[in-house]
């Protein structure tokens, strides 16, 4: 079954360096994704709020083949440097959504 992770993240840019480090976790992410079988579905872009009031500022999503693939990729010791990095620079919200459930 597989899990779609869909995350609002709200940055926190102010500085240059703030910015780079972002980048350098944007080029980092990608290979734990892929070590688990994830695959983006989208990583940023224009949004057109169609209904209602949410208003995201970056959404990315990523479809897991797994619940176990979502969840090791989570607990990755090697990804929990890149995630408290972009958790330093961002406000996040996160859904896992069971395909079928």
């Amino acid at each position: 079954m597989s899990v779609y992770m869909i995350l609002d993240a709200e940055l926190h840019i102010s500085e240059p360096k703030d910015a780079a480090d972002y980048e350098k976790y944007k080029e980092a992410a990608p290979e734990y994704v892929d070590r688990y079988g994830g695959e983006y579905l989208c990583r940023g872009g224009k949004i057109d709020v169609e209904l209602g009031d949410w208003n995201p500022e970056r959404v990315v999503m990523i479809s897991f083949p797994t619940r176990e693939a979502y969840d090791s990729f989570m607990a990755d010791p090697g990804y929990k440097p890149w995630k408290e990095l972009r958790e330093s620079l961002s406000t996040i919200k996160l859904l896992a959504v069971l395909e079928g459930v």
